[in-house]
């Protein structure tokens, strides 16, 4: 005899349980304004006790919402916005939301497929996490009507806008420095396309004349550890630097492994500052001196303010994160 397959749970078990109709079990599930606080966490609570899960496909025919967010990412192998796509799960899960997630490559036909898929999917919103200037080209020519946000540092759409100030952690990178004793500073920044990379390259730029100190053009990189160690073998057939700020950790570690083989210690002889705070950083040798930027944060508050326009309200902040400098091993002073 064929074991008895164990039914799942439906909506009117949900109701059942819970004491209530499941109508009301249903406008739970859709967020519905009028449904009073304990009857929605009654509800909530037996729809985990079971182990109930709605069937999408058909709230969505009846609601005409798909309870879907749209992730355009550049690169999730990489420790921040594999952060930042983690927070957004577990924040869309809580409310309700799944989340469809499609990685593009940095050219604009990537791009453009990308929000293209994730429009025919039909998600109620994108976040967009993928910092280059040819995004908001994409963005412009396929007129994007959902509500959408992306991490746009520069702050030119800031109803749209959620980020890390880079600017502001080119610049505590490099006054770290500065205030150290250091004058011949060097900066390995990111790749040119890259929002990101061109604040912190303005920040440290900025901090420089500032200073009044000596302007030495950046390094252009590609965000990896093996350009930081070829940067470095070349930056040390002329070793006139004391210091050297790069525009992410991965180079950074890849630099300082240059430098030893090279003879030059770090920090005796020449400082070494990164940015992220990848948590990796702490146990470089020597630990690095970083600017951390909370990829987590970002996460939420993107998804909060996606969330906060589907709702029809205007609350969610818009105001940028605040980096914040983590002093290590590897900077001293001059």
């Amino acid at each position: 005899m064929e074991p008895e397959k164990v039914r799942a749970p439906n909506i009117r078990d949900v109701a059942r349980l819970a004491g209530v109709s499941y109508q009301t079990v249903s406008r739970v599930l859709n967020d519905s304004p009028n449904i009073r606080p304990s009857t929605r966490e009654r509800v909530r609570q037996v729809i985990d006790e079971l182990g109930y899960q709605p069937n999408q496909a058909a709230r969505a025919l009846v609601t005409n919402r798909s309870r879907t967010i749209g992730v355009l990412s550049g690169d999730t192998a990489h420790y921040g916005p594999t952060t930042s796509v983690h927070a957004i799960e577990v924040a869309a899960r809580q409310s309700g939301y799944r989340v469809m997630i499609t990685n593009t490559a940095s050219d604009y036909d990537s791009i453009r497929s990308g929000l293209d898929f994730l429009r025919v999917q039909a998600v109620e919103a994108i976040v967009i996490i993928a910092p280059q200037v040819r995004v908001f080209d994409a963005i412009a020519d396929i007129g994007l009507t959902i509500p959408f946000v992306t991490l746009d540092s520069t702050r030119r759409d800031t109803s749209h806008s959620m980020s890390v100030d880079q600017f502001a952690g080119g610049r505590l990178a490099t006054r770290h420095l500065i205030d150290l004793g250091h004058r011949e500073i060097e900066h390995i920044a990111g790749p040119r396309d890259w929002i990101e990379a061109d604040a912190r390259m303005r920040g440290f730029l900025h901090e420089i004349n500032e200073a009044e100190l000596n302007t030495r053009p950046p390094i252009l990189g590609d965000w990896t550890a093996d350009f930081g160690y070829h940067a470095g073998r070349e930056m040390l057939r002329h070793p006139d630097f004391s210091a050297v700020f790069c525009a992410n950790d991965q180079m950074a570690l890849g630099l300082i492994h240059a430098l030893h083989e090279g003879g030059m210690r770090v920090p005796q002889d020449v400082s070494v500052v990164g940015f992220d705070d990848i948590p990796d950083a702490a146990y470089f040798w020597p630990p690095l001196t970083t600017v951390r930027q909370d990829f987590a944060e970002i996460g939420r508050r993107s998804l909060a303010i996606i969330l906060d326009e589907l709702r029809g309200s205007t609350g969610a902040s818009h105001e940028q994160i605040a980096p914040e400098l983590v002093v290590r091993g590897s900077t001293a002073p001059a």
